[in-house]
């Protein structure tokens, strides 16, 4: 490796600083940076998909920009199997990542991530605050430890040591975080409006440290991923994003209520939200709490909004947009009420789809929208195929670059999304949920035993998924349609 190659990167972060460290790495013709947005819980509640209310001027200025991913879906709606499948490009029945605790270096030691990826290619990759699921970090992944709020500076060595101190715990627990669970009212509300600046809190601490790195990678090769936590719940934003809503604005969900013949399994009792000490243990939440509720996830969203703007602005300030895809994800959907329900965790629209939106340099498509069937485990394949890098063979999405070049090309035949529910019983279900152009099919099944559950939304005429008319004798030869189309899975379904 040339000296000029390893003086470029022996500067200082500034002031008592010391000097950054880095992984070796090999020299790469100039290519395209990428930015790496991904955003907890956020869901398609913004202006450049339509929704009237939300205020997200920076978010839509990327739309306008890039390309809107109007019917994008994640391969199971909570954290970390979700953010494991786009990390890795694999699907949860691959990474046996169904829940929280479960680290895939566990269940797929030799897998190389997204970021690991372009880091074997000449990349500098470096994570800020939740990429991965809080505690299950990926040190294999970084050139540069994973940085996260309220720790060490960015790139110090006391940010090093923390790193290698959390290679160790996961070690020794066996790739299991231990979590103290809950009690009700430790949590206290489930939203709040502090009177104070963007970056007395987690995340506006986040947007800061990632504009000071890209300050320091202006003239690197970097994939840069900056993680965003709300509006995960609490909702907590300053007040000066609460005061952009009037309480007026908003009502409760408009069908809160399971859909009609809905199998039990497909719902669930949110737990999450109840375990916040203004929500009521039992029953439905009040109206005036969801109005609350609702508000403040609108709050929290423009605060993130706000934040991913400062990163949007750094890149015009430093001349980098000309040369930096943008990538911006939630990593699921999200229930506000509607089907009587909260956060996410199930198999249904508002759970599984989610908000993706790209911006390439010179893209001739910039402000258009694409209704193609598209998954988040196609995200690795197309950042690669986008920036050059070698696509690896054993992944499970496709790329979709074409779709830059060809918004309305015919694509996926389907998109599929899983989620995993106890039943009372029989024992442990899988729901396996398949998107088609008109329909949402969805088949629960427990090993071992006769338990099937089967659920049909018909998107043309109820798109809300208010009505499951599996059962009804007129659809019977559409379900088997379906049902061998949902069992020849997602590579029969290929573009």
């Amino acid at each position: 490796m040339s000296a000029q190659f390893l003086s470029r990167r022996a500067f200082l972060l500034g002031a008592g600083s010391a000097p950054l460290a880095f992984a070796a790495r090999t020299p790469r013709k100039p290519g395209y940076n990428v930015l790496f947005i991904a955003v907890d819980d956020l869901k398609p509640y913004l202006g450049c998909y339509g929704n009237r209310v939300a205020i997200t001027p920076n978010i839509d200025r990327l739309a306008a920009e890039g390309m809107v991913f109007t019917r994008a879906y994640c391969q199971q709606a909570v954290c970390s199997p979700s953010r494991t499948s786009l990390m890795t490009g694999l699907r949860p029945d691959t990474t046996k990542v169904y829940e929280l605790q479960t680290h895939f270096r566990k269940t797929i030691p030799n897998a190389v991530t997204l970021p690991e990826q372009f880091k074997n290619h000449g990349y500098l990759t470096t994570g800020f605050s939740k990429i991965y699921h809080g505690g299950l970090d990926d040190s294999r992944s970084w050139s540069v430890p994973w940085w996260s709020p309220g720790g060490p500076p960015w790139g110090s060595k006391e940010n090093e040591e923390r790193a290698r101190r959390l290679d160790a715990s996961l070690a020794k627990q066996d790739w299991k975080i231990a979590r103290a669970s809950s009690r009700r009212g430790e949590r206290g509300p489930a939203w709040s409006a502090p009177d104070v600046q963007d970056n007395e809190l987690a995340d506006g601490k986040t947007a800061d440290a990632a504009v000071a790195a890209l300050e320091k990678l202006k003239n690197d090769s970097f994939f840069l991923a900056a993680g965003f936590l709300k509006p995960h719940l609490p909702f907590v934003a300053p007040k000066r994003y609460f005061d952009l809503y009037a309480k007026t604005k908003f009502t409760p969900a408009d069908n809160p209520f399971p859909p009609k013949d809905a199998p039990e399994v497909a719902l669930h009792n949110f737990g999450e939200l109840r375990s916040y000490s203004d929500i009521p243990d039992v029953g439905p939440v009040p109206p005036e709490k969801a109005v609350e509720l609702i508000r403040a996830y609108y709050a929290a969203t423009s605060f993130t909004d706000a934040q991913i703007g400062k990163l949007l602005q750094a890149l015009d300030r430093l001349g980098l947009r000309k040369n930096t895809v943008v990538i911006l994800w939630g990593d699921h959907g999200y229930h506000l009420g509607d089907h009587g329900l909260w956060n996410k965790h199930t198999n249904f629209e508002e759970a599984t789809r989610s908000p993706l939106i790209i911006s390439v340099p010179g893209q001739k498509t910039a402000g258009r929208k694409t209704s193609a069937l598209t998954e988040f485990v196609d995200i690795y394949p197309s950042l690669c195929d986008i920036c050059g890098v070698p696509i690896p063979p054993n992944l499970e999405g496709v790329s979709f670059k074409p779709l830059l070049e060809n918004p309305d090309r015919p694509w996926k035949k389907a998109a599929f999304s899983q989620y995993p529910r106890a039943v009372k019983g029989v024992g442990q279900a899988m729901g396996y949920s398949m998107r088609t152009d008109r329909y949402r099919y969805t088949e629960w099944r427990v090993p071992g035993s006769d338990f099937l559950a089967v659920e049909l939304y018909d998107h043309e005429k109820d798109p809300q998924e208010n009505v499951n008319v599996a059962k009804r004798p007129e659809n019977a030869a559409l379900v088997k349609q379906l049902a061998a189309q949902l069992h020849a899975g997602w590579k029969a379904a290929r573009p």
